[in-house]
């Protein structure tokens, strides 16, 4: 592991994703004391250290919970630099604000299209010697853009000092994936093609694009949610035990799955688009971007052979909610002679709103006749016991433990399963919104239907 930063500075420091995550995430760094080092904002707006503290202090009040002790100490720390980013003089100031400081954490939080002025102004000023750099998804729009993304990064930081953030991987429930399966010895002997017949995975949102719809309709599921939150879902379910705890044995266990996933084809892709989408601010008139999609994997392995990985994800769906399935195989020999549906032996991992795990299994009615009702044992996860995901993220960042960000091979491999089926290479489906998507999503899942009903497990 890396030594600990001196110094966190973030671009974009006046933007939505700071407001909403970055100063509550540092706020609570402060609290759990894991933060004392200078923080610096690095913004064009023309504000005093004043205002920009202000700034801050409103945003954590709007998106979290102010903790006042916490926040005077965090005020203590911050710093302001006003500049716009393609002036060097900003970065002259930047480099004069770190002092000292030797092993600064860079965050951007700014569109992709300014990471090169960005990368290009810290190494002329000098501030990327020993330093760290945070970027944000979207790593590319497909394999080229990646690629062409990690060249630039690569000219000015070596690959062990970029942190690329899937906040999905900071996720406390989807780091428990991990733990459960490789901490329970009872998982490992039946977690393959002999004991799982299928694995379900839903991210579903009730609500719509709402005031996003010029950048969704530039994104689509696909891009915006498939190819990395939920592929890194398959990683940590999927994955081979890593060869120890360190981080790049955990990250070489699950580039190691994702090189074995199959390449998409269009027959394993449906495309939805909810009715009225379409009026949407900022969408195209006749946009064929999809805000539902539900795809069907397969893993080239021994382990998962002939296993189908069902997922699916949408826009204006029944509920709001994440949810794994993992189907067994039944008996070998009906004993009892009853009929029972084929997802009666089962692992739910509910990873939001709520945090469980449930094994469904039959049990016997009382009485004289061997006939059973199904059940599902649940643990459930306290409310607010879990670190947020930008609080572990940051703090990991800050830290140099890599383990819960994407590396280049990770991000490659993601492209290589989903770009055969980017853009209209299958048709775009209508569904009604509060549906579960487009009917045709019934014939991919087939037999190993029906799909999980969030709602089912809902508190």
């Amino acid at each position: 592991m890396a030594e600990d930063a001196d110094a966190f500075v973030f671009f974009g420091a006046t933007g939505d994703l700071a407001a909403k995550q970055i100063f509550p995430a540092l706020q609570i760094l402060v609290a759990n004391g894991e933060l004392d080092v200078p923080v610096i904002g690095v913004a064009d707006a023309p504000w005093s250290l004043e205002e920009f503290t202000a700034h801050a202090r409103r945003a954590i009040e709007e998106h979290a919970t102010l903790d006042e002790a916490a926040f005077a100490t965090l005020s203590g720390l911050l710093r302001y630099v006003s500049g716009d980013y393609a002036d060097t003089e900003t970065f002259t100031t930047l480099r004069t604000e770190l002092g000292a400081a030797e092993r600064p954490v860079h965050y951007l939080a700014i569109p992709p299209s300014l990471f090169e002025v960005v990368a290009s102004g810290l190494a002329a000023s000098g501030c990327t010697d020993g330093a760290r750099i945070v970027v944000e998804k979207p790593f590319g729009r497909d394999a080229g853009s990646a690629a062409e993304l990690n060249a630039l990064l690569h000219r000015y930081f070596s690959e062990d000092r970029i942190y690329r953030i899937d906040h999905y991987l900071g996720k406390d429930p989807v780091q428990n994936i991990i733990y459960t399966r490789f901490a329970n010895p009872i998982f490992e002997p039946i977690w393959n093609r002999s004991y799982i017949r299928a694995i379900q995975i839903t991210m579903a949102e009730e609500f719509g694009v709402e005031a996003r719809g010029s950048f969704y309709d530039s994104v689509g599921t696909i891009r915006d949610v498939v190819q990395n939150h939920l592929l890194a879902v398959v990683a940590n379910l999927c994955m081979e035990p890593p060869a120890g705890p360190d981080s790049d044995a955990i990250r070489d266990a699950r580039a190691m799955l994702l090189k074995a996933v199959r390449p998409l084809t269009p027959a394993d892709v449906v495309r939805g688009q909810y009715e009225g989408y379409r009026d949407t601010p900022g969408v195209a008139a006749g946009s064929t971007t999809e805000t539902f999609a539900a795809i069907r994997l397969a893993i080239d392995t021994w382990r998962w052979s002939g296993v189908p990985i069902f997922i699916r994800s949408g826009k204006h769906l029944p509920e709001t909610a994440t949810e794994i399935m993992v189907q067994f195989h039944r008996p070998p020999a009906d004993v009892f002679r009853e009929i029972v549906p084929p997802t009666s032996s089962h692992l739910r991992i509910r990873v939001s709103p709520d945090i469980s795990i449930g094994l469904g299994m039959r049990m016997k009615q009382p009485g004289d006749r061997m006939v059973g009702d199904e059940v599902e044992l649940r643990l459930s996860e306290q409310p607010g016991s879990v670190l947020p995901p930008y609080a572990r993220l940051l703090g990991d960042a800050l830290r140099g433990a890599t383990e819960l960000f994407t590396r280049e091979d990770l991000v490659d491999a993601q492209w290589r399963i989903i770009e055969p089926i980017l853009g209209d290479v299958t048709p775009i489906y209508r569904y009604r919104p509060g549906s579960w998507g487009p009917d045709e999503t019934i014939g991919m899942i087939g037999a190993f239907g029906p799909w999980n009903d969030p709602r089912t497990t809902a508190p």
